[in-house]
């Protein structure tokens, strides 16, 4: 294993490792959202144990998946900033990153789940409301029951 890291600094790398993978403002805000609409939810779960994917938000009764993608991270066309340094390398993991989630949605779809996608940037309450929609016109759902 190389000493050499990815990082351009020690302080990068620390700011970098600080990153969490969930519980982020904007995916609690969301949750909040979505519980405030009645909506019951899994939370951080691979919507199909064989793919190597985790969902924020998982409704298996529905068969819907919700990914809650960083602007930064995912290319976000409105918001996404190219890194100063080390260009070339995030550039690189951004577009990864996108092959990756336009995989994961042909799999989840080739599965019969719905893949909701949303922006951090998004508002909360109106990312709630495609959720609740995504549930309701989901063909999984077989009553009126909540989920």
């Amino acid at each position: 294993m190389s000493d050499k890291s990815w990082a351009s600094s020690p302080g990068v790398r620390r700011s970098m490792q600080s990153n969490t993978g969930r519980d982020t403002k904007p995916e609690l805000a969301l949750r909040r959202a979505v519980h405030a609409l009645g909506l019951r939810y899994f939370v951080s779960r691979r919507p199909i144990r064989a793919v190597r994917r985790t969902a924020d938000l998982v409704f298996p009764r529905a068969r819907v998946a919700v990914f809650l993608d960083g602007c930064f991270w995912h290319g976000c066309p409105v918001h996404h900033t190219v890194a100063k340094t080390n260009a070339e390398f995030w550039a690189s993991k951004v577009e990864t990153n996108r092959r990756r989630d336009r995989q994961t949605n042909a799999a989840l779809r080739e599965a019969g789940w719905t893949v909701v996608r949303v922006w951090e940037h998004d508002d909360p309450a109106e990312a709630a409301l495609r959720v609740k929609e995504a549930i309701a016109a989901a063909p999984g759902r077989l009553d009126g029951r909540r989920t």
